[in-house]
């Protein structure tokens, strides 16, 4: 079975799927992630503390970082259709913003030399200032004219006194003592100045970016083209929703969540399925995949097992960076090359398939998306108000559920059982518990790093 967010061909005879995308062709042997300069495998065993069997999670993040070349090609698009899009070109300002001098406050705009400062000050109202409706005449010594927020600043007049602090009786205004000189004035270009950069290329454009846009006057802009992610589950027990489970079978689920969060994070993404624990069928399903697609991950069959076959076909049709982590949940994780696509094996469990989507794939696709800088999920530390289990030699993803008291203190809690299969602690929880490498069993109380999921996967 093989799904696409967009409509996908199937040419006759044997060659392989080749997928249409906005009625576009994406052929294989692209070569716009996928540069000269990307290291070898032979590169990375060089280096210092390499150990494919099971490697530290600060390391897998380093070795994954030098191998990611973002996406170059760029499509123009009008601005209502690039929300979530990453931006492959600066915007520059084709005017000031705002482009006159401006009212911040309903109130009086008036000559700051005219005020007495020692007390009240009586003045003429020589007109209004409307938003879009300029104050046409000129305001004389002595003189304020009424302004609303956003109207033009008439001529000569360098300061706004709020209409709170005015008494106003017939065509005369009082206004009191205690003001500064070029209060409550917007001035032209203090937001952004002709010709200067409005976004940076590599942000992902989202409403405010939108809105910051269209104020600009600007209608289209060039955006990075979306990662293409293709994915399957392996296994013979998977059975896809909908299906009858016969004894020992369970339905899919990573499917679903890997769908979830490559649509969060803006990809294309192609559902192949549940391909059997068949050497030939997961083969066909590597290569398929690699071909029309910058990166192919799977759930299942990493692991050691007899009927674990991605492994032993990945060291056969690509290259291998690493298939084990010090890590838990998410031990057996995969990570390498298939020709030119980028290639995850995550583990088969449901909380290890997120834990691991989340600790190591979400960054990977989001910089070969353009984005530049990565965004960084802040880390900080409060009391665990449970006590916890560690043992030394790995690090740790709980998963916990970060409140607040009533006095405004921040703790955290596990949100029970832990085991990888419980994908209900995923549900439950609005964090992850890190515990670092070194670190061994946690008393209740004890201050513990904590990372906030929530809005991210």
């Amino acid at each position: 079975m093989i799904t696409s967010n967009h409509h996908a061909t199937k040419p006759a005879g044997p060659s392989p799927v080749q997928f249409r995308y906005n009625s576009r062709s994406f052929s294989p042997n692209r070569q716009d992630i996928m540069s000269n300069s990307t290291p070898s495998i032979r590169e990375a065993s060089c280096a210092d503390d390499y150990d494919p069997n099971s490697m530290p999670v600060a390391k897998a993040r380093e070795f994954i970082a030098r191998f990611l070349t973002p996406v170059t090609a760029i499509e123009r698009l009008h601005i209502r259709a690039a929300l979530g899009r990453v931006l492959a070109e600066d915007v520059i300002s084709p005017l000031d913003v705002p482009a006159h001098d401006n009212s911040a406050m309903d109130g009086y705009a008036l000559r700051f030399a005219d005020l007495n400062a020692g007390g009240e000050t009586r003045l003429k109202v020589a007109g209004t200032a409307f938003a879009g409706v300029p104050f046409k005449g000129s305001a004389q010594a002595g003189e304020s004219v009424r302004i609303m927020t956003g109207a033009v600043m008439p001529a000569g007049l360098d300061t706004i006194i709020m209409q709170e602090h005015v008494k106003a009786h017939g065509d005369q205004i009082t206004v009191g003592g205690g003001h500064k000189a070029g209060q409550h004035l917007r001035f032209a270009g203090e937001d952004l100045k002709t010709g200067h950069v409005a976004l940076k290329r590599g942000v992902p454009l989202r409403p405010a970016e939108i809105g910051l846009i269209a104020s600009l006057g600007i209608a289209e802009v060039s955006v990075y083209r979306r990662l293409r992610v293709a994915f399957f589950s392996t296994g013979d027990e998977l059975r896809s929703i909908g299906s009858r489970l016969e004894e020992g079978q369970i339905y899919d689920s990573n499917r679903y969540t890997i769908h979830g969060m490559l649509t969060r994070l803006g990809c294309e993404v192609v559902d192949m399925g549940v391909v059997r624990d068949d050497p030939q069928l997961i083969e066909a399903a590597f290569k398929t995949a690699a071909a029309n697609a910058d990166v192919v991950i799977t759930s299942g069959g990493v692991s050691v097992g007899e009927a674990d076959f991605v492994k032993a076909m990945l060291d056969r049709l690509g290259e291998v960076v690493f298939w084990k982590i010090a890590m838990k949940p998410g031990r057996p994780l995969a990570y390498g090359r298939i020709g030119g696509a980028h290639f995850f094996g995550l583990p088969g469990n449901p909380v290890s398939v997120m834990v691991t989507f989340y600790q190591f794939v979400r960054d990977a696709l989001l910089k070969l998306s353009g984005r530049d800088p990565l965004p960084a999920l802040p880390t900080f530390r409060v009391p665990c108000m449970t006590p916890l289990k560690k043992a030394p030699g790995r690090t740790e993803f709980q998963r916990g559920v970060l409140s607040q008291d009533a006095s405004g203190h921040w703790s955290v809690a596990v949100t029970g059982e832990q085991g990888s299969g419980i994908l209900r602690s995923m549900c439950e929880a609005n964090c992850f518990i890190i515990l670092q490498t070194d670190q061994g069993n946690v008393s209740a109380g004890a201050l513990v790093e904590v990372q906030v999921m929530d809005g991210v996967v």
